[in-house]
């Protein structure tokens, strides 16, 4: 169980960080456009719901493969999004 609970932290703190970088980013840049950070927080938020549904789905036939796949999705949005705060 330990499993998905660290895995539930490493969801919120990644996602949490991307948030947090876009608004460091809207604060240091007042009179920029706010969308596309609207944006990539709307992402962020939808990525994040999505993701504790996956991990709190309770019809898995193998678990390890399951959390695996999460993971690996998890790192890929990471890194999408990451891209995109680094774009604005």
């Amino acid at each position: 169980m330990a499993n998905k609970r660290n895995l539930k932290k490493d969801i919120n703190y990644v996602l949490g960080d991307i948030i947090e970088a876009v608004y460091i980013w809207e604060e240091n840049n007042p009179g920029k456009d706010r969308k596309a950070g609207e944006l990539i927080i709307d992402e962020a938020i939808t990525s994040f719901d999505g993701f504790m549904t996956r991990v709190s789905d309770r019809n898995i036939e193998n678990a390890a493969k399951h959390f695996k796949s999460i993971k690996n999705d998890l790192e890929a949005t990471a890194k999408s999004l990451a891209e995109k705060v680094n774009s604005l």
